[in-house]
């Protein structure tokens, strides 16, 4: 397993797929007193941060936080599709070193840029980890899918 695959879909804590695996809508759209974000909106989040970087052209969002929840529990899912699949095409960039160095602006490679979201990742699913364990949600079952 090369570095971007650690930090992005296995290493360092329990795999990406497995920390989101076996919830529902009530979930993940749960806002316990004192939170001020749900399970679904710490991953929106994380989701448009990662994809600004990874996707050419790529801007962060303009809204940091989903202004709504989602409707049904297939959005929670296709959710976590586009987070694995976004997940797995920063992890890839690690076969491309010529890519890794070049420089986004002055002074700053992609590299350094993924480097900082895998950073960011890990912050926002500590979030949503104590949101599972503060919902009676964690830890996920054996038997549950992403």
């Amino acid at each position: 397993m090369h570095l971007l695959e650690h930090l992005f879909l296995a290493g360092e804590f329990a795999e990406r797929a497995r920390l989101l695996s076996g919830l529902t809508l009530e979930q993940v759209t749960c806002r316990p007193e004192g939170v001020s974000h749900s399970i679904y909106d710490e991953l929106w989040h994380l989701v448009r941060y990662q994809q600004s970087v990874i996707e050419p052209g790529g801007t962060p969002p303009a809204d940091p936080f989903p202004t709504a929840a989602p409707e049904h529990e297939d959005q929670w899912h296709q959710l976590v599709r586009v987070f694995l699949t976004g997940a797995r095409a920063a992890a890839d960039l690690g076969q491309e070193p010529a890519r890794l160095a070049a420089e986004l602006e002055p002074g700053l490679t992609l590299a350094d840029e993924l480097n900082c979201v895998a950073v960011h990742n890990a912050y926002h699913f500590g979030k949503i980890v104590a949101l599972r364990l503060r919902i009676d949600a964690w830890p996920p079952r054996a038997t549950d899918a992403s």
